[in-house]
């Protein structure tokens, strides 16, 4: 018997936690024992080597978004083994993150560093702050940023590399050819139904890319 979900017919919808288990198997005890409520020493070192964090927070509706953070490694900085703390970078200002922390302060960091199939995971609770102290530790190119995200820590785990293995992540031999990936400005273009022609789009893209990293 078939059932049909976002109008697609499906063998089987899986709605119970033991139908998951009976598919997948339980994971080993060093497996579900690797999970601590706050940033030692080694999940300190793994944060102060990686430059690239995705950020994961919940809209007002109710839905997801994830969104990336990248600064020189180490620019997530760990102020206790509770407190993280995420500057802000200039962006497209629709600030998305933001504003979901401002109606669910529950978020999500994902942890990715260049060449290394390990990740690291951490969750906890968000704060939007002002800091004159921390923006200028948090300086980079002479820019500080103007917010900042606390966030307090209630959960941290790890990543085994299989996924990245498996998507030949960090080996450009296995790297899929991106001559037919759309660009930004067709993205946009495309999905906000603009009048604007394609290529003073691309142009204000790149213009954006070299004057905008840090200042406003």
């Amino acid at each position: 018997m078939t059932t049909e979900i976002h109008g697609h017919k499906v063998d089987r919808v899986i709605d119970e936690a033991s139908q998951i288990s009976d598919l997948v198997g339980q994971p080993k005890p060093r497996v579900k024992a690797k999970v601590t409520d706050h940033i030692d020493d080694t999940a300190r070192r793994f944060i102060a080597t990686s430059p690239f964090a995705v950020l994961a927070t919940r809209r007002a509706d109710g839905g997801v978004d994830a969104t990336p953070r990248g600064d020189p490694p180490g620019f997530v900085h760990v102020l206790d083994p509770q407190t993280l703390a995420v500057p802000e970078r200039p962006g497209n200002r629709r600030t998305d993150a933001l504003l979901n922390i401002l109606a669910d302060p529950k978020v999500g960091l994902l942890f990715l560093i260049p060449g290394h199939g390990d990740t690291l995971r951490v969750s906890g609770h968000a704060t939007i702050v002002q800091d004159a102290a921390l923006s200028a530790r948090m300086t980079v190119n002479g820019h500080e940023p103007d917010l900042i995200v606390l966030i307090k820590v209630q959960r941290v785990l790890s990543h085994c590399p299989k996924a990245f293995i498996r998507a030949s992540m960090w080996k450009p031999e296995g790297w899929p050819d991106t001559s037919g990936v759309p660009t930004l400005a067709e993205l946009m273009k495309a999905h906000g139904d603009l009048d604007t022609p394609l290529e003073e789009l691309a142009e204000a893209i790149a213009h954006d890319r070299v004057t905008r990293l840090y200042n406003k």
